[in-house]
């Protein structure tokens, strides 16, 4: 396994742990606010990252590599470009993903989600910018039959879940669109940088939007762990696992990125079980064995070609 495999494996785990907390949390704050704190925490500590970087980079210190700092010039397209990746990526999947969660059932949602690393690897081959190999279908494919048998086995579709369905299925993409886009960005300036303007930038309208609901927050009520779990969400769950998630776009494309998204569910459901007491079938274990083996088989067709990029 290599040094950023090894750093998808921690994401995946922060991120299924995540969605254990977040539940938790949601008794006492409501998504939309909640999410709103989670996002202006995480703008701000990304850009405290940022100018800290720069700063060593001007006085010549050592040790910096292009996943904190890339000395280009920001064009004015990279503008437009960061402006984009903040209101598709971070206001508009942060909006359909959250609001899709609260009208549609957990086995729904995830189903959904689980969908991401096909919708990526497809939109990334039919743009030409990676060539999949058969290997990477076919533990595509494997995944996301254990994604069923995890999540999907006997979900219910339409009815009155069907406009959450709609939301979390244009949240995923959203995050295709943005995995893609943000690969474009980050072969001139670190995942760093990309990520957290992009952020920042997309937190701005999501806080203007949630101001009513946080102006009728009884903050005296909140338990204090809350917001210690608020801020561990916002460091671990968007802050680190975010740069994981694009230094790995930067350096294996995509595609191979998004598939360690699949074992996400699995992550969430153990900790569910652990920690909520949500019990485990043996169809969700022979799910999630069989995600596990979808993994393998994208790691064996790892000799995927990414396309050069004209700049």
């Amino acid at each position: 396994m290599s040094r950023i495999d090894a750093l998808l494996v921690l994401m995946v785990v922060i991120w299924g742990s995540n969605y254990s907390v977040i539940k938790r949390c949601f008794d006492q704050i409501p998504h939309v606010p909640f999410n709103a704190l989670r996002l202006a925490i995480a703008s701000g500590l990304f850009m405290a990252a940022i100018r800290a970087a720069q700063r060593r980079a001007r006085r010549g210190a050592g040790g910096l590599s292009s996943i904190f700092y890339t000395p280009n010039p920001l064009t004015t397209a990279d503008r437009w470009q960061l402006v984009g990746l903040g209101l598709v990526g971070h206001t508009a999947y942060q909006l359909c993903f959250v609001g899709g969660v609260a009208l549609t059932s957990v086995s729904n949602g995830a189903l959904i989600i689980g969908m991401t690393p096909i919708v990526v690897a497809t939109a990334s081959a039919l743009l030409g910018r990676e060539r999949i190999g058969r290997l990477h279908w076919l533990g595509a494919a494997v995944s996301v039959l254990g994604l069923y048998l995890v999540v999907g086995h006997r979900a219910a579709f339409g009815g009155a879940s069907l406009r959450g369905d709609v939301l979390v299925m244009a949240s995923v993409g959203c995050w295709a669109a943005y995995t893609i886009w943000a690969g474009q960005l980050t072969v001139r300036h670190s995942p760093l940088y990309v990520t957290g303007t992009s952020m920042a930038i997309g937190t701005i309208p999501y806080l203007a939007l949630a101001v009513p609901q946080l102006l009728q927050l009884r903050w005296s009520e909140i338990n204090p762990w809350i917001w210690v779990a608020l801020v561990l969400s916002a460091v671990f769950a968007l802050c680190i696992s975010y740069l994981i998630w694009y230094t790995a776009v930067k350096q294996i494309g995509p595609a191979r990125t998004s598939a360690y998204s699949n074992v996400v569910p699995i992550v969430a459901m153990l900790v569910a079980w652990l920690w909520l007491g949500e019990p485990v079938s043996g169809t969700k274990a022979a799910g999630a064995l069989a995600v596990l083996a979808g993994v393998f088989f994208t790691r064996l067709g790892r000799k995927i070609e990414a396309v050069p990029i004209e700049e």
